[in-house]
């Protein structure tokens, strides 16, 4: 497997050390940005459980620090670019943490739409087939989130690869929130519809930014482009 510190050894003495320090630093920032994310999945499975609006305040706020943590983080890509002229593995890796910033927060903002829906909850709550489907999405998408972030930390080929597969357990639980939606009648129905569809798009959408993310990470350890398939949307 290649990291981003090989490519600053030649014949067995470092060359460009400061380089490959400075690219070791970059995936620990990364990685501070998926817990901030993860804090993110957090609060808003608790709030679709609980509806708490002062918890959703808090959510909505934390949310300043990982978009300064991307424009922060992305600007630091760039610059590496700029001033090392990286090649081979250095620039794959770089390219790849653009990506997995731009997903990190997209994933961060699909869960402030979820956050955002709190005083609907009571709605969701009042139909109990529905609420407990979104329930059991969130704790998927937290779960898969988990894996990734647990990939990215230890640059963990096999549990990148498990992403596609568990995927599937969230795929079959939209189609059953579907089913139920469709269900629906009486005066309500349209409002409890729509909160429900925007509450599981999110979820499933967050899931799928998930997938991307281990999808990404196994082209950075790899070299393989087939796995940047699951980008185009």
């Amino acid at each position: 497997m290649t990291t981003p510190a090989d490519s600053g050894n030649l014949g067995g003495h470092p060359v460009r050390s400061h380089f490959s320090a400075e690219l070791d630093q970059l995936r620990l920032q990364v990685e501070v940005m998926a817990v901030r994310v993860a804090d993110a999945l957090g609060r808003m499975d608790r709030v679709l459980a609980s509806g708490d609006r002062d918890l959703a305040q808090v959510a909505l706020d934390a949310d300043d620090d990982v978009d300064a943590m991307l424009v922060s983080l992305t600007e630091r890509c760039y610059d590496l670019i700029r001033r090392e002229a990286p090649v081979a593995s250095d620039l794959r890796f770089l390219v790849s943490v653009l990506r997995v910033l731009e997903e990190l927060e997209r994933i961060a903002d699909l869960s402030l739409r979820v956050v955002k829906q709190a005083p609907d909850v009571p709605l969701l709550v009042a139909h109990p087939p529905i609420f407990h489907t979104l329930v059991a999405m969130s704790s998927v998408a937290r779960d898969l989130y988990r894996i990734a972030l647990d990939a990215w930390s230890s640059q963990d080929l096999a549990a990148a690869c498990g992403l596609v597969e568990r995927n599937r357990v969230m795929d079959s639980h939209y189609a059953t929130l579907l089913e139920h939606i469709l269900g629906l009648d009486g005066p309500g129905a349209a409002q409890v519809a729509v909160v429900a569809v925007l509450v599981g798009r999110a979820l499933e959408r967050i899931a799928d930014h998930t997938v991307i993310v281990g999808e990404r990470l196994r082209y950075l350890l790899t070299g393989d482009p087939a796995f940047l398939a699951a980008e185009v949307r």
